[in-house]
């Protein structure tokens, strides 16, 4: 039974290496906690299924040793043989497979993960874009953060919602797509006062600001709520504070 906890550990602990290693090798710098909370759950799931057959496989080799009066050296062999396989298998599939455009729907009832999805997608736009776009991608990617947030106590039904999953599920993705559609040489030659890439930029700033204006107007009631608190506390117990500070 010794052996059997030894070797336990040694298969929690390769698949914390695995994991480890995974979440290391490839890694994108998340542009959002919603990003980054998909990615984590992806590679928690792998943990727990190294773990999982891990066990499974020295369970058996236990019960089949007690069954036959001890599995020998060549039991041991192949359970660590077949440890080693699960940890291999399982630490590399199923792969973490990034967004495309088509997985951004804006019909998707579930606004918050549609946000995640969009960091992620937009994490795999960056090296295709030009430094300030960067920038402002990452800020909105901070901006969807914060948004997350407030959608969290908001009805999937609700008015701003829906343009929410308008805004990042269609317009965002749109004049990305748009921008890279266009030849490099063409992004910077001056049509109607403006180049390309101005108008990007423009875009990016557009939805950057929107992002912002719903954020606050779903935060505003939360805001009323916090001053409206705030006075009761005044009203109810602020004399009655002087009047012991007083005292003192």
């Amino acid at each position: 039974m010794a052996g059997e906890s030894y070797q336990s550990d040694q298969i929690i602990g390769a698949a914390r290496r695995v994991l480890v290693d995974q979440r290391a090798g490839g890694r994108r710098r998340s542009i959002g906690r919603g990003a980054a909370q998909i990615r984590a759950g992806h590679y928690w799931r792998k943990f727990r299924n190294i773990a999982v057959a891990g066990v499974a496989i020295w369970l058996g080799l236990g019960i089949v040793g007690s069954i036959i009066d001890g599995i020998g050296f060549t039991g041991l062999m192949l359970g660590a043989a077949a440890t080693a396989g699960a940890v291999f298998l399982l630490g590399k599939y199923p792969r973490f497979k990034m967004p495309e455009r088509a997985d951004l729907d804006p019909g998707d009832t579930n606004v918050r993960a549609l946000v995640g999805r969009t960091e992620l997608w937009l994490e795999t736009q960056r090296r295709a874009l030009p430094p300030p776009a960067v920038q402002l991608v990452d800020q909105i990617g901070l901006q969807l953060d914060g948004l997350a947030v407030q959608l969290a106590s908001v009805d999937q039904d609700h008015p701003k919602a829906a343009e929410v999953r308008k805004l990042v599920g269609e317009h965002l993705p749109n004049v990305i797509d748009g921008y890279r559609k266009i030849p490099e040489k063409m992004r910077y030659e001056e049509r109607a006062g403006s180049t390309p890439n101005q108008q990007f930029l423009g875009g990016l700033e557009r939805i950057s600001d929107e992002i912002d204006s719903i954020t606050r107007q779903l935060a505003a009631g939360a805001i009323d709520n916090l001053a409206i608190t705030t006075r009761y506390l005044d009203y109810k117990y602020g004399d009655a504070i002087d009047a012991a500070g007083e005292k003192n």
